[in-house]
């Protein structure tokens, strides 16, 4: 039985919600010293994806996230859909839970715009987009068109209207 990239995340996403709240019973909010290391690694993993500990940083990242009781970040798979749907890889697991940790990083650099749903969604989407230009660097090969039409509208100024377009009908009433 095959699991599509979709199901599988999904079902990672369900898990991680139910396992949240018995997490964040155990501890505390997230340090300050958690904080500067997860803005630290979102960085590292933006610009070099295939960095020797990237696993490690990216496990140690998610489980933070599942834990802290005061971080949240929207996991609406909408802004990168089309990585769900196919069949081929291309690294869509780095580059969905990238956008996790740059919204997150975003979020901890500009505490006064963590409930800025647009900016917070749109920084975790720019930091994607560079780990996918992170990752074309050594792969070239691992192209999406998706993503170099993202890639494009950035450049245009477009992505923060793409970013709202999504937040208002995939992605409403999701926090």
């Amino acid at each position: 039985m095959r699991v599509s990239i979709r199901s599988a995340l999904l079902l990672v996403m369900v898990l991680a919600a139910s396992f949240s709240a018995l997490a964040q019973e155990r501890r505390g909010p997230s340090t300050r010293q958690e904080r500067a290391d997860a803005v630290k690694l979102a960085r590292v993993l933006e610009h070099d994806p295939f960095n020797k500990d990237a696993k490690r940083m990216r496990e140690w990242f998610t489980e933070w996230l599942i834990e802290i009781p005061d971080l949240t970040v929207d996991g609406c798979p909408g802004y990168l859909e089309p990585l769900y749907q196919k069949k081929k890889k291309n690294y869509a697991s780095v580059i969905s839970s990238q956008m996790l940790f740059s919204s997150a990083a975003y979020m901890i650099d500009h505490p006064d715009l963590a409930d800025d749903r647009v900016a917070v969604n749109l920084a975790g989407l720019e930091g994607a987009l560079k780990t996918y230009q992170a990752i074309l660097r050594k792969k070239p090969n691992k192209r999406w068109p998706f993503l170099d039409d993202l890639l494009n509208k950035r450049d245009r100024g477009e992505l923060k209207a793409y970013v709202e377009s999504i937040a208002a009908t995939k992605c409403a009433g999701k926090k």
